[in-house]
């Protein structure tokens, strides 16, 4: 079996040298190359036609998100970020995954060994999941209008999971939805200081309000509440409203923020009265929550293989009968809307 050829693009000489040696310990992955610029990178590309590139966002003569720009209009390429995870970097991450990149990682800020262990085993599966992944060149994103009219009453709540492409997927899925949409509460794999700057952008350029959930948020129409890195989401009743309930209890299919614990909670506080969409990602967190959503009476929509750029989770929950219907990613807004309407 071929191995899985990976160009590092870093100019630090010693992250550079991390990174290989961690990805040559692997049997099934080979760096066949480094690059300390995106000058240098470039030509490396066209003399190894790598699988996947690692990317650092900060380097000379050129940016990482200059060169990411310049390479997904020129010639498409899973690209892995490796971002500093700060205030500063979370923007420029979260602009790299708008480009095109497939997935990042963060740069390990403690050297401890457990860190560093947890850090090679996460760029491993990161590798492993690009070289697979599918590109997606960058284009401004095509808005489909969804003819809900402003008087329309929704009955249900609406509940998203995602994963890696989720941030993408997520920002398309709402784009066409209109301000007066059901609540709807997300759950997306990402840190915290990424949760909060990901919801601020989003609520730079959606018709509806969107917040990085805080503890004892009222649930109301119009409103969109992404979970916050670290946290579980939950919902619990208080008086007469639905409000937003931060835990950290332990990580579930190895995540905090988890979408099983999202789903079993909006289960238990909702009942029927859900629609339940899972996107992009990979793993299989989610399924078995969706799968009780589903014969509790909830309406389960999962984006497909060919919009998806992992379809790990969306597959694993349609593998187990969770799913009442697979779509394109621009199906799935008109139809989630329509869902939501139904007593």
């Amino acid at each position: 079996m071929a191995k899985i050829r990976v160009l590092v693009i870093d100019d630090s000489a010693l992250i550079r040298q991390m990174l290989t040696e961690i990805l040559n310990s692997r049997d099934d992955i080979e760096v066949v190359g480094t690059a300390a610029d995106p000058f240098i990178a470039r030509e490396k590309i066209k003399q190894l036609s790598p699988d996947v590139l690692t990317l650092d966002i900060e380097m000379p003569k050129m940016t990482g998100l200059q060169f990411l720009q310049n390479l997904m209009r020129l010639r498409p390429m899973r690209v892995i970020m490796v971002s500093t995870l700060t205030e500063r970097g979370a923007p420029e991450t979260l602009e790299a995954l708008e480009l095109g990149a497939v997935d990042y990682i963060c740069k390990p800020k403690a050297k401890t060994e457990t860190k560093l262990r947890i850090f090679a085993d996460d760029l491993v599966d990161k590798v492993r999941m690009a070289s697979t992944a599918r590109v997606r060149p960058f284009e401004q994103n095509k808005v489909t209008q969804t003819n809900i009219a402003k008087d329309t009453n929704f009955s249900r709540v609406i509940a998203v999971g995602s994963s890696t492409g989720g941030t993408e997927a997520i920002k398309e899925l709402l784009t066409s939805v209109p301000a007066n949409c059901p609540p709807i509460l997300i759950t997306q794999h990402i840190p915290k200081v990424f949760s909060t700057s990901f919801a601020e952008r989003l609520d730079r350029v959606l018709a509806m309000e969107v917040f990085e959930a805080q503890e004892g948020m009222i649930i109301r129409p119009g409103c969109v509440y992404i979970a916050p890195g670290d946290f579980h989401l939950t919902i619990a009743t208080s008086g007469s409203k639905k409000v937003c309930r931060l835990i950290q209890t332990e990580k579930i299919n190895r995540h905090r923020p988890a979408v099983d614990v999202m789903f079993d909670s909006i289960l238990a506080s909702y009942g029927s009265k859900v629609v339940a969409v899972m996107l992009t990602g990979m793993g299989a967190d989610g399924a078995n929550a969706m799968l009780r959503l589903k014969k509790a009476g909830a309406i389960t929509y999962a984006q497909d293989e060919a919009t998806s750029v992992v379809w790990g989770m969306p597959q694993a929950a349609f593998n187990i009968g969770a799913v009442d219907e697979v779509l394109p990613l621009q199906k799935i807004p008109g139809k989630m809307l329509k869902a939501a309407q139904q007593k």
